[in-house]
């Protein structure tokens, strides 16, 4: 526990100086707008058309994105449900589901990112988690932010996978580009050639080792079809020329830049497929506390299928 407030103490000691030599940035978090928007005690909760590409076809589902903030320990990196406020940062989680059907049995892939709101303290995403289920078997990974890199925690039903855990350096997450949408201004949002780790459910489809590879980024105004609506969209485009993967995010400029859809295209099989994900319905909800039958409805209101 003394090592890990040690570590983040000098993280803090780093930051502050390197915030003194160098112009400091802007930061949403302190603005009036995303205090009211994301500390109101309520989540974003989005759901999506999900086509997804697996075994050599496209298969239809959905998938919901739930973001919200909560305080998150630095020491035992979960959230904090006791008084050791001191030890705490308050994050932007998020929460993936992708729900899609197989043939005669379904997929669920689930995929939770913890990134500070304090961008101007915290560069690095603290904590990424990954399960999946499927009728063959589980898996499960853990990412923790450790000694400048991340400490890899994986377990896994198939034999080639059946554990892992090791140390890698410090390198962007893919998971986290989705948070980091929400927490930047769009001049902040990384462009250029970066150092990336690909998400943990991308992995998992394609049975791949968790390494970072050096991606290519950009970032302009969307230019496509109708397929994604929304006001001022904006085209985050993430290419991994080493293992010819592709992936867009589209999102809408102006605050609290929502996320209407995505796509992401690989080979599956020696075909290239692109899965997509299309916004069907936003709501903020404590959804904590929506737990009774009648609470069902919101689910109605999310358009919610499966």
């Amino acid at each position: 526990m003394n090592y890990y407030i040690t570590v983040f103490s000098l993280l803090f000691i780093i930051t502050a100086c390197t915030n003194n030599n160098e112009k400091k940035q802007i930061q949403l978090s302190d603005s009036q707008e995303f205090r009211k928007y994301w500390f109101a005690n309520k989540a974003e909760i989005s759901s999506y058309d999900l086509v997804q590409a697996q075994y050599g076809k496209l298969n239809k589902g959905e998938a919901i994105m739930v973001f919200v903030s909560e305080e998150f320990r630095l020491d035992k990196q979960v959230k904090l449900e006791s008084d050791a406020k001191e030890n705490a940062t308050t994050v932007l989680k998020l929460n993936f589901i992708k729900k899609f059907i197989t043939g005669i049995y379904d997929y669920s892939m689930y995929t939770s990112v913890f990134t500070p709101v304090q961008t101007n303290t915290f560069s690095a995403t603290l904590k990424a988690t990954n399960t999946n289920q499927e009728w063959c078997g589980q898996s499960f990974m853990q990412l923790n932010y450790h000694q400048n890199g991340y400490q890899v925690l994986g377990k896994s039903y198939f034999e080639e996978e059946v554990s892992d855990e090791c140390h890698i350096d410090y390198a962007m997450l893919e998971d986290e580009l989705w948070t980091k949408i929400r927490l930047l201004p769009i001049e902040q949002i990384p462009q250029g050639n970066i150092l990336m780790v690909p998400s943990m459910t991308s992995l998992r489809l394609r049975h791949k080792k968790v390494q970072a590879e050096m991606t290519k980024i950009k970032l302009e105004p969307y230019k496509g079809d109708s397929t994604f609506k929304g006001k001022d969209l904006m085209d985050y485009q993430i290419k991994f020329p080493e293992t010819q993967r592709d992936l867009r995010i589209i999102f809408e400029k102006g605050f609290p830049h929502q996320i209407v859809g995505w796509e992401e295209t690989y080979e599956v099989r020696k075909k290239k497929l692109t899965s997509r994900g299309v916004l069907k319905a936003t709501i903020q909800n404590a959804y904590w506390q929506k737990n009774s039958p009648a609470d069902t409805t919101y689910r109605k209101l999310l358009k919610l299928k499966y």
